[in-house]
């Protein structure tokens, strides 16, 4: 029922990704939401933003950034980063997973979405047809639209971790446990 908006796999942040692990295999995309999963509602780039644009160029990863926010905005996040960026993206319409895509040279095998919030970033890119890496917000200050959301995330997260559990437990019985949906909290 609520499958169409569960991630492939949570973090507890952008910042404890395996990016590495990533890249071994064979993603070579990285699309993010800025506000809440990269630093608090409009903050400009912060040192540990900056710091991973840098470690994911040195991989070799391809980034860019998708936000529903206005063009000075992500403009403005992007200074200290330099990447691709798509403002005013719509999502969860798929139109500009696509076109960040295209502006990275990637497919949906190849990339990977980093967001926080599962009813525009993870059900979009999970229409797009890309990997899904739900993080914890940053900062518990939200417009209030977007808190009206976290209660009916709260309804939609509880089913994922109890068939996450589920997997995890018949796994374990064939003695294997590498599906895993960790709680990051």
């Amino acid at each position: 029922m609520f499958q169409c908006f569960y991630p492939s796999v949570r973090a507890g942040s952008a910042y404890e990704i395996d990016y590495e692990r990533l890249y071994e295999k064979g993603k070579r995309g990285i699309i993010f939401d800025i506000d809440n999963t990269l630093v608090p509602h409009g903050a400009p780039a912060d040192a540990r933003a900056v710091s991973l644009f840098l470690r994911l160029k040195a991989i070799g990863f391809q980034a860019c950034l998708l936000s529903n926010n206005q063009e000075e905005r992500v403009k403005r996040f992007n200074e200290k980063i330099q990447v691709h960026y798509l403002y005013n993206a719509h999502k969860p319409s798929v139109k500009n997973y696509r076109k960040a895509m295209e502006l990275m040279r990637t497919d949906e095998q190849s990339t990977v979405f980093v967001g926080d919030q599962l009813f525009t970033d993870v059900y979009g890119a999970n229409r797009a047809g890309i990997y899904t890496i739900l993080v914890n917000p940053i900062h518990p200050k939200e417009e209030i639209q977007i808190v009206l959301k976290r209660y009916l995330e709260k309804i939609v997260l509880f089913f994922y971790e109890r068939k996450c559990k589920k997997e995890n437990k018949k796994e374990k019985e064939k003695d294997r446990s590498d599906v895993k949906c960790p709680d990051p909290r």
